[in-house]
């Protein structure tokens, strides 16, 4: 089995999936260790950083996704010229948004007024935020290489790249700590590991598509690819997508204003907002990365169109596909349980990993084992978006994106009259805006499923009556003898 095409593509598929498991949960937990490793003000470092970190992902989170527009669209120079040249408007305009959050009227609303945060968190997290101004341009920059290297099938050096990003991410953190940064500005240890990160990251990529793919792609798309792209179609294919990811971004911002809201903004919202910093990574690790799996379908599909010049020897079918996502999801359920039920097991992970004290990892206990339901959902989502992505019907998912914020609200809203505060308010809300969105997607894929063989049955019947229609005409022979006897009688 080992040696054989399938074989092959099915490693390509597990590179995909782990690079995203290393990315996920190790560098994650070198920055919160950079900061809790700060004895002073830990706690308030981590909520500084938590709140300033969260609302730049919802920056980042839509450009993210053009991974996804280079996977499907981009199959010339052209092509990838086009898709570069919207993230760098893109990212401008994130530069933008975050020097006016760091200097404005507008941030001290939305950080120290709606999350019931003190003037220190907020100052600090204001001043985070500036300093993260540049890294959402980075982040796109790389994903769009990245989903031109999975099209090509270079998922090794996708994973490599993100590899590196996680041993640089560890690597300056350990270097920063024994330096005056401590002392001077904590919150520069994480930020400057980030940006080091994403810079060997999206070096790596744009290295790796000039070696392996620069001179092999054509230099505008051919019909048999279904024509050039235009920005128009990639901004079609990708503003649902974005839609969709800048909600999951925006959740864990709106978790915690209403988690600090809702215990008044004392020392208590403080303490909820650090356990809920320190259990984000901690609780995704085991499934964050079968959000991934939605990138397996264009890429290694052999049905897809856009795959005809590099996909050709591809035996992947969609069979396969379902039984490997199958699979994965009962990976991530059974490790979520052994890590979160087993007693002490979670505890050990956040003193020994993020160096919290074991009074504060026992408050992180319950949010964590929440974490355990999260698999089947966004398995679910992911399978279907994949599919959906292929067809490139993906405006069809942007009803899902509005039904997980009216759920995750609502939980947040009703929960509290049922006695769930704190962090445990925030992540069981998070678990029902993902049960809310990915019912909405597996509606949304019935919907276009059921379309497809609507069509198809009338194609298929169309062919049946241009075939009776051709048997019942009389063959040319016999249409000659008819004639010639209409001539003799006359």
């Amino acid at each position: 089995f080992l040696q054989t095409p399938a074989a092959e593509d099915y490693f390509g598929m597990l590179s995909l999936l782990l690079q995203y498991f290393l990315c996920l949960f190790v560098f994650q937990q070198a920055l919160n260790r950079g900061i809790a490793a700060v004895k002073e003000d830990a706690v308030e470092m981590l909520a500084s950083y938590g709140l300033a970190y969260s609302l730049m992902k919802f920056f980042t989170g839509p450009m993210s996704d053009f991974k996804n527009v280079g996977l499907v669209f981009v199959n010339s120079k052209r092509d990838r010229t086009k898709a570069v040249l919207c993230m760098v408007v893109a990212g401008a305009v994130a530069a933008v948004f975050h020097t006016l959050i760091a200097y404005s009227d507008l941030g001290y609303y939305i950080i120290n007024k709606l999350h019931h945060v003190d003037e220190s968190v907020g100052s600090k997290t204001r001043r985070a935020f500036l300093y993260l101004a540049a890294f959402p341009f980075m982040d796109a920059m790389a994903w769009t290489h990245a989903g031109i290297l999975l099209k090509h099938k270079y998922s090794f050096l996708v994973g490599c790249a993100s590899i590196s990003d996680v041993i640089a991410q560890v690597v300056f953190v350990a270097i920063l700590l024994h330096s005056h940064l401590e002392c001077r500005e904590p919150l520069l240890i994480p930020i400057l590991s980030l940006y080091m990160g994403a810079l060997v990251r999206c070096t790596t990529l744009c290295l790796g598509y000039y070696r392996n793919i620069h001179d092999v792609i054509p230099d505008r798309s051919g019909p048999e690819m279904g024509g050039e792209a235009t920005i128009r179609k990639m901004l079609s294919f990708w503003w649902p997508l974005a839609l969709i990811l800048a909600t999951q971004r925006i959740s864990r911002p709106i978790v915690n204003l209403f988690v600090s809201r809702d215990l008044g903004g004392s020392s208590s919202a403080t303490e909820a907002v650090a356990i809920l910093t320190a259990t984000y990574p901690v609780g995704h690790m085991p499934y964050g990365w079968l959000t991934e799996i939605r990138a397996v379908y264009p890429a290694f599909d052999k049905n897809n169109p856009s795959n005809k010049l590099v996909n050709t020897n591809s035996t992947v079918t969609a069979t396969h596909i379902k039984k490997f996502t199958f699979v994965c999801m009962a990976l991530s359920l059974t490790l979520c349980f052994v890590m979160f039920w087993t007693p002490n097991v979670s505890e050990k992970i956040l003193v020994d990993i993020i160096g919290v004290d074991f009074a504060f990892a026992e408050l992180c206990v319950v949010p964590l084992r929440i974490f355990s339901f999260f698999p089947v959902p966004v398995t679910v989502r992911a399978h279907l978006t994949g599919w959906l992505m292929t067809l490139k019907k993906t405006f069809v998912l942007a009803p899902s994106s509005v039904l997980r914020i009216i759920v995750l609200i609502t939980s947040l809203i009703v929960l509290p009259y049922l006695g769930v505060h704190g962090a445990t308010l925030g992540v069981g809300s998070l678990l029902a805006g993902f049960v809310g969105e990915s019912t909405m997607v597996a509606i949304a894929a019935c919907y276009v499923y059921r379309k497809q063989k609507k069509k198809r049955n009338e194609n298929e019947t169309a062919a049946e009556g241009e075939d009776s229609a051709m048997t019942d005409m009389p063959h040319t022979e016999e249409m000659t003898d008819i004639v010639e006897m209409r001539e003799e009688n006359e």
